[in-house]
């Protein structure tokens, strides 16, 4: 599968695919007649206290994704919405952020593209 990551704000392009928002809240400034978001996924997103905890700063970027990571791992319900609003074609995972190298689309990204071991899956586990 292919996971595009791109700003909210700029404009929607045919390469995209399924846009889908991974933000809580809606971007500021954007009308959402125009901002051509298929699905937008709130329950994917960083709580609001690891945002503020992060606030941005690059220092802090491998423990937000961490700290990120454990929440997913603890929200299958959001994580297998995300997964079926991507289908199986081309997605762009859209954020407001200005960094856009260090932001939760892009942690979010590198979770979903990660192997990840279940207990049905892990025979170590399983026993």
């Amino acid at each position: 599968m292919e996971i595009h990551v791109r700003r909210v704000y700029e404009p929607p392009s045919r390469a995209d695919g399924v846009r889908i928002l991974v933000d809580r809240l809606w971007p500021r400034g954007v009308a959402k007649s125009k901002a051509g978001v298929d699905h937008w996924v709130k329950a994917v997103a960083p709580s609001d206290e690891l945002r503020r905890w992060f606030g941005h700063q690059p220092e802090k970027w491998d423990g937000f994704r961490e700290r990120y990571f454990a929440e997913l791992d603890a929200n299958p319900a959001a994580v297998a919405e995300l997964r079926q609003a991507l289908g199986g074609g081309a997605a762009t995972l859209l954020f407001a952020a200005r960094d856009e190298r260090r932001n939760n689309a892009v942690a979010l990204r590198e979770y979903l593209q990660k192997p990840r071991s279940t207990p049905a899956a892990d025979p170590v586990a399983a026993r």
